[in-house]
Formats: structure tokens, C-alpha cells, sequence
């Protein structure tokens, strides 16, 4: 069975926990932060943390925009909590000057869960995701508004919805590289393997 390789964009935000979790989840895992490393890679996490420094970094690092046409062209992407905002091809209040890469068909309220000291944890039952719910730690977490038709909604919390699905494109409101649970990374490595573009080492 072929090991893909799984970049974390390591621009900011909690970069080792996600290179942990996808190394425990049987992947090559590599920090990205230029073109050139994006190239190498079978699939792509983009990390929790502050969604508008994230963007302009990408900018900055000029990533943004080959990070979007290979996310067009069928990348596999999991965003977690500014992640999901960065995925999303439209914010309810984007801060001045805010981007995203978009490919998930959703509107996304940043912060909609509170601010830092609102953060919380919550068992979260994912659909794709084997046995018990995961727990959910949701800080400053988005949730999504709204979802196009070809958007599958994977879980949702207290109403809300916190995790959906487009095609190769993953994302949850809640950060699961910081609960020592890695079956949702399982679940996004399968998806890149599904892919049928990682080659073997």
C-alpha cells in the first residue's frame, strides 16, 4: 500500500501537533511553506490558528496562489478550525483584507463559538469516522453557516454544523491533532490515498 506524503502549511498555528497525528496515521508528514515544497506533496493540511495572518502569510510566502489552483485540481486538503475558514469559499465577516483558498461550497462565521476563553471540549460523532465520538476541542472555532448542494455535512454540534466534506477537501470546526486521537487524520490519509496519486516509497 503506498505511504502518501501529507504536508502541514507551517506558516502558523499548531503545525507539530498535525504532523504528529498524521505520522501516527501511517503518512509522510513534511512542514510546507513555499511553492516548491507544495509541489511535493500528495495532500495538504492547513492548521488551526488565526485564519487572517494565515492568509496573508500564504500571500507573503507566495503560496496562496499555486495553494489554490491545486486545490482546484483535486489536491485532498483538510483545514481544522482557521483551516476550515481558509477552505471555505465565503466568510460571513472576513477581517479587512482576509483571502481564503476556498474549495468547500460553505459560508463560515469566524469565532461563532466564542472568544479564547469560551473554548471548550465536546464529544463529536463524524460520519467516515469508526467507534466511539471523537472529542472535539473547540477553540475560537468557526461553524458553518450554510452549505452548498455538493457539500456533505459530516457532524454537527449543538445545532451547528462542525464538520463537512467536498470532494478531496476535509474540514472541522474542532482540533483533533490535540486530543491523541488521530482517526480523523486516518480518515483524511484514506481520502489522499483514494486519490490514486500517491506514489509508493
Amino acid at each position: 500500500m503506498s505511504t502518501p506524503v501529507i504536508g502541514v502549511l507551517a506558516l502558523q498555528g499548531d503545525v507539530r501537533e498535525h504532523l504528529i497525528a498524521l505520522a501516527a496515521a501511517d503518512a509522510v508528514a513534511r512542514p510546507v511553506r513555499r511553492p516548491e515544497e507544495l509541489a511535493e506533496v500528495d495532500g495538504l493540511v492547513i492548521p488551526g490558528g488565526e485564519s487572517t495572518t494565515i492568509s496573508k502569510l500564504a500571500v507573503l510566502f507566495g503560496v496562496m496562489e499555486p495553494l489554490r489552483a491545486r486545490v482546484r485540481e483535486g489536491l485532498p486538503v483538510y483545514g481544522t478550525c482557521a483551516g476550515m475558514i481558509m477552505l471555505a469559499d465565503k466568510i460571513l465577516d472576513p477581517r479587512s483584507g482576509q483571502e481564503t483558498v476556498g474549495g468547500i461550497d460553505m459560508i463560515v462565521r469566524r469565532n461563532a463559538f466564542g472568544r479564547q476563553n469560551e473554548s471548550f471540549e465536546a464529544a463529536v460523532a463524524v460520519a467516515g469516522v469508526p467507534g466511539d465520538p471523537v472529542e472535539g476541542v473547540f477553540i475560537r472555532a468557526p461553524w458553518v453557516e450554510s452549505v452548498g448542494a455538493s457539500v456533505e455535512v459530516l457532524a454537527e454540534h449543538d445545532g451547528h454544523i462542525v464538520a463537512v466534506r467536498q470532494g478531496n477537501a476535509l474540514a472541522t470546526s474542532f482540533h483533533p491533532e490535540l486530543t491523541g486521537d488521530h482517526r480523523v487524520h486516518s480518515l483524511f490519509v484514506d481520502m489522499v490515498r483514494a486519490d490514486g496519486t500517491a506514489e509508493s516509497l
